[in-house]
Order: structure tokens, then sequence, then C-alpha cells
């Protein structure tokens, strides 16, 4: 069952890139691809589990630049190949991330949506996650970029 969110609980952003939408997808399955370019700039990971199937855990640490280690735990809650990948993010702060694959002319638009769970929490996060996440898709692209 799918609800509303209210826009005051939710960060957005999206980008088109000139990749397929089944490479753009591919960049999420693969767990040594997706190390390279998740987070922030300077930012690198350490998976500890990656089980990338509906009701997958993925347990990781975000290595900040500043040497701060950042634990999370998602779940993979809808794969839809070369379409969409939602993740609920289930430690704190709490939300789900749906990321939208729509073919255009151009390659793909990446709609990214994230959605907390209320709006305190969005607007606390919003300063550092607003442009976190617009490096995220920065870095998503170079990552493609390089694989030619």
């Amino acid at each position: 069952m799918e609800t509303s969110v209210p826009v005051s609980h939710v960060l957005q952003t999206q980008r088109i890139l000139p990749y397929t939408p089944d490479v753009i997808y591919a960049a999420f399955a693969d767990p040594d691809r997706l190390a390279q370019w998740w987070g922030p700039n300077g930012f690198t990971n350490t998976f500890k589990v990656f089980e990338f199937r509906v009701g997958g855990h993925w347990i990781f640490v975000m290595h900040g630049p500043d040497g701060t280690d950042y634990p999370n735990e998602c779940v993979f809650k809808e794969l839809e190949p070369g379409k969409k990948v939602v993740i609920e993010h289930v430690c704190q702060p709490y939300f789900t991330l749906t990321v939208s694959l729509q073919p255009v002319k151009e390659g793909t638009r990446v709609l990214w949506v994230q959605a907390f769970e209320n709006a305190g929490v969005a607007e606390a996060v919003r300063a550092v996650a607003g442009p976190g996440n617009e490096q995220n898709l920065d870095r998503l692209g170079g990552v493609l970029g390089g694989a030619g």
C-alpha cells in the first residue's frame, strides 16, 4: 500500500544522465561499483552486507573525509531492473529513498526522492543531504563515464 508523503518530509533532485536505465540500474546492483560513487564528495564506503534483492539487507559504513565513520543499515524494498530502486534506511535518520529511472532522448532522467519520517528530520538534514544527493549523482555520472 502506498501513501502520500507530505512535501515537507521530502528532499528531491533529478538529473539527466547520458546512459541507459539498465546501465544506471547496474551501478546500484554491483557493490564494487556502488561503493565507488555512493555518498557525498570525499566519502568512501565499506560494505559489510550487500544483498541486492527485495528484502535484502545493505549494511555499510560511510567514511567521511574528516575520518568520521557513519554506520548505515538499509533494506531493499523494491527493485525493478532498469526502472526503480527503493531503499529503506532503517537506522537514524529514518527515510525511504526512491530512485526512478525514466528513459529520455538524452539518456535517462534519474529522479531521486528521499522521504523522511517527519518534516523536522527532513529540515534537520536538508543542508547536508540536499547537496550530498547532488554530489551522489555527480559521482554516479563520473563512475559511469569512466566505465566506457
